[in-house]
């Protein structure tokens, strides 16, 4: 039986490895000196990046995109109130939905996700894979995925958002000018629910920065690293990254490092006063 490494560095370096595994190997050196912190180890990021170097413990990502060019005329058809203005003070005050699509052998499948802005939490509400078979999980915000871009791919997470959350208040609603987010449909279900809409401008992603920041790690951190036999393959493998690893594990700056689930408990806690 192998010994267990008593020196520091030892233990340290199978600490970090261990983050790492558990991570789907996707965090850097910054992440993962936060784990060890968590663990009760001291030491500074500085060694932390030589000890993954030894190691050959580097982030896993997938293939890179091209820069693109930004620019846009403002929407003439809703107002953008929010104005990159991310940061919200509680739950369930502006959330932010976009669609992306997701490259299989079978053909694309389009995926829509709902993301609080308070602590960038994406949570399960329906989802369509091959044969366009319903499934549906329990969360408090919303994300499905369909082999058509329709309006009906936005509808769904934005309707399980609302039904999970039950919002109290008017919530801020934040999408880009696609033609799914400018239907009759989309504007009667916001008129119903209590749902203001705002519209970034058109060809500019920054104005809907964290749908697109999603996106970003979602495609470099799980999807460019695998090839997807069916919709329903990566259906499951998009739902394992949101429910298993996004939501309740993977550590957010803006979150003082914490999930969003985490986050979202520690701040019930810290207005609880304990």
């Amino acid at each position: 039986m192998a010994k267990e490494p008593t020196e520091p560095a030892g233990r340290q370096t199978e600490l970090l490895r261990r983050a790492w595994n558990d991570s789907g190997r996707v965090y850097g050196y910054r992440k993962l000196h936060d784990d060890l912190l968590d663990h009760g180890e001291t030491c500074c990021p500085n060694r932390v990046a030589r000890l993954t170097r030894l190691a050959g413990i580097k982030a896993q990502i997938g293939y890179k995109r091209r820069p693109g060019s930004h620019g846009g005329k403002p929407s003439l058809a809703v107002d953008n109130t929010l104005d990159r203005q991310f940061d919200v003070a509680a739950p369930d005050q502006a959330w932010v939905t976009d669609i992306t699509y997701i490259r299989t052998l079978e053909g694309f499948a389009y995926l829509a996700v709902v993301i609080d802005l308070y602590s960038r939490r994406v949570v399960g509400g329906a989802a369509k894979g091959s044969g366009d078979a319903e499934h549906r999980w329990k969360g408090c915000g919303g994300w499905s995925m369909q082999r058509r871009q329709t309006t009906d791919v936005v509808l769904q997470p934005l309707h399980m958002a609302v039904s999970r959350r039950k919002p109290r208040h008017r919530v801020l609603i934040h999408s880009d000018q696609g033609a799914q987010f400018t239907s009759t449909d989309w504007a009667a279900f916001l008129r119903a629910r209590n749902l203001e809409h705002l519209m970034r401008r058109r060809g500019n992603g920054h104005d809907n920065a964290v749908a697109e920041s999603f996106f970003s790690s979602l495609k470099r951190e799980r999807i460019r690293r695998r090839s997807y036999k069916n919709r329903e393959e990566a259906r499951q493998d998009v739902f394992d990254y949101i429910e298993m690893f996004y939501n309740p594990m993977r550590k957010q700056v803006r979150n003082e490092m914490l999930s969003p689930v985490r986050f979202e408990r520690q701040q019930v806690l810290n207005a609880e006063g304990v």
